[in-house]
């Protein structure tokens, strides 16, 4: 895996977010995409959020994912389907290296059936591909998969009703590495109830497997607090490192 600076374009798009501290001064390990999947149809690619074809995923992965969604988005398990206006399952690459986990779906997302479509998902965009990364190349979903009224926080009964979801999303993409997105999503995964502040900085393990976690801040909140944004940065930056050990 080649080791290379960051680009004109990633630098100029770090400036676009305000966060001049985000500029490496050392060279940093680029990631190989993982090959991006393909399914037959375009009802596989609304249920599995699949990306443009590059290598098929293996066809009875597509088929599990499409059984999930169809699940998912026929889920009665808690309250919130009475106020949602659709599911989010989750989108992207099923054979994705880097496995995105967020809170639960907001407005933009309950009206699109999409995860990170607003503002918060903009910025994840930009901050992916500050790091050389278009969004296709990861899977994203939230532990939530409905939208709770208000865009408050996730109950813990409601959290605990869709977390089999997450969990089986996770089984079959097998990704080398979790990037978990503020306290909800952090607190799920690991079962912990500890600030983001507590558990940033370090690499946690999910799962039998132990996948690695880097824990990071929600972009949402990074919108409230920009000064956070280099602490986030940095969290990124031991996700690329962490995934650069696993691949080698």
């Amino acid at each position: 895996m080649a080791a290379a600076r960051l680009s004109t374009q990633q630098q100029a798009l770090l400036a676009e977010m305000d966060i001049d501290v985000w500029r490496l001064r050392a060279a940093q390990n680029q990631l190989v995409p993982a090959a991006a999947v393909s399914v037959e149809s375009a009802e596989r690619d609304q249920f599995a959020g699949s990306s443009p074809a590059s290598a098929p995923v293996e066809h009875a992965v597509a088929e599990a994912f499409l059984s999930l969604n169809k699940e998912i988005l026929t889920c009665t398990r808690c309250k919130l389907h009475q106020s949602r206006v659709q599911p989010v399952c989750g989108a992207g690459d099923l054979q994705a290296d880097i496995f995105v986990v967020g809170e639960a779906p907001g407005t933009d997302e309950d009206r699109t059936g999409e995860p990170f479509v607003g503002q918060a998902g903009q910025l994840l965009n930009e901050m992916l591909r500050a790091l050389g990364l278009e969004r296709n190349v990861v899977f994203i979903a939230n532990v939530i998969k409905c939208r709770p009224p208000e865009d408050r926080k996730p109950a813990a009964a409601e959290a605990a009703q869709c977390l089999p979801f997450l969990a089986r999303q996770i089984d079959m993409v097998r990704p080398r590495i979790i990037l978990s997105l503020g306290g909800t999503a952090a607190n799920n995964l690991l079962n912990v109830d500890s600030p983001v502040g507590k558990l940033r900085g370090q690499v946690h393990q999910y799962g039998e497997h132990q996948i690695p976690v880097i824990v990071t801040y929600h972009p949402a909140y990074l919108l409230r607090k920009p000064s956070e944004k280099a602490s986030s940065w940095a969290d990124l930056r031991l996700a690329m490192s962490v995934l650069a050990e696993a691949v080698e």
